[in-house]
């Protein structure tokens, strides 16, 4: 079908309604009849577990598969108040874990004070680190900083060789990333007897599924330690969402039919049950509600009736709420399914 060239940012193509409409039209079901003829729908909520917060959109990296468009440019920061308001949620709905994310969650000026006051009640805290911001000035004691209060660290490492990490995240980040690691392991960062958690997250560098993910775990192991000394003690495999930068790639190359038509291929109903929209809830930037980051992207809020702002979140009508889906969907629920939490179907 006839397409503008690219989804660059400001351009017609980048609102999230042409994005939508794009994946609505590359030939493939709507996600919401695969959910029926399987007897899944509708998909529901069972629960919060995790509030993710999404600080903001500014980051020191452009990458090329990044869903959230962030980068150096971007303005969207998330102010202390609408954090305060997330801890006060945490707080009276006794939601057990604050996942922060971005951009680079780290350059919000209020990060250190939302990870700290999260602590502070007990809540277990996750950064998502793209581990070159630990090496930028001013934000070098990080490491030290996150261990401190024992944060889990959740970095993104798309390949355990340069040429791939750099094809994705741009030339010399690779050798950066693995400079960072050697500062969180330094720290007790990966290493068993420290509890501090460090899991690594792999994204396919092209227009595929990522491999198993054990068996890739196993191979980032031994090669990281093997060539660079590195330890950690997980890895999520997260497949690339036909969103964003990505989308971008795809139409550039002419390929989002090929892949839309490889996640609905590979569509697999035992993947539903552990997508991370049903015991997740969204905060944006600027405290609006969705059901997942992939859905605040494309601007999909709650369904019509529910709370749309942190400052309204209602337990009771959010812990079993129906979630709004698109074609995008498949994304999460290709091979062995796909989410924050990695792999959902055991490999």
């Amino acid at each position: 079908m006839p397409l503008p060239t690219l989804l660059r940012q400001g351009s017609p193509l980048a609102e999230p309604i042409n994005q939508l409409r794009i994946l609505a039209e590359c030939g493939t079901p709507p996600f919401e009849q695969t959910l029926a003829a399987g007897g899944l729908s509708p998909l529901r909520a069972n629960g919060i577990e995790v509030l993710q917060v999404n600080v903001g959109k500014l980051c020191n990296q452009t990458c090329r598969h990044c869903h959230v468009d962030a980068g150096p440019e971007r303005r969207e920061v998330m102010s202390r108040e609408t954090m305060a308001i997330c801890l006060d949620v945490l707080a009276r709905a006794g939601i057990p874990t604050l996942d922060v994310t971005g951009g680079a969650p780290e350059m919000n000026p209020h990060f250190r004070w939302l990870v700290a006051e999260a602590r502070a009640m007990g809540r277990h805290v996750i950064d998502r680190c793209n581990l070159t911001i630990l090496l930028a000035a001013g934000y070098d004691d990080l490491p030290e900083f996150l261990a401190e209060r024992r944060v889990e660290v959740v970095a993104s490492l798309p390949c355990y060789l340069p040429q791939n990490t750099d094809a994705q995240r741009g030339a010399g980040v690779f050798d950066k990333s693995i400079t960072a690691l050697r500062r969180l392991n330094a720290v007790g960062y990966g290493r068993p007897e420290s509890g501090l958690v460090l899991t690594l997250v792999y994204n396919p560098v092209g227009p595929s599924l990522p491999p198993p993910q054990p068996g890739l775990e196993a191979a980032y192991r031994r090669e990281l330690a093997d060539r660079y000394g590195v330890a950690f003690n997980g890895l999520f495999t997260i497949t690339n969402m036909p969103i964003s930068r990505f989308l971008d790639d795809l139409i550039r190359e002419g390929r989002q039919d090929e892949y839309m038509e490889k996640l609905v291929g590979a569509y697999n109903p035992a993947a539903v049950a552990g997508v991370m929209c049903r015991t997740t809830v969204s905060v944006g930037w600027d405290g609006r509600l969705y059901d997942c980051d992939f859905n605040q992207m494309l601007c999909l809020g709650l369904r019509a009736g529910l709370p749309r702002h942190i400052r309204d979140f209602d337990l009771d009508k959010l812990a079993g709420r129906q979630i709004v889906t698109a074609n995008h969907c498949y994304g999460c629920t290709a091979g062995a399914g796909s989410g924050c939490q990695g792999a959902i179907v055991p490999s």
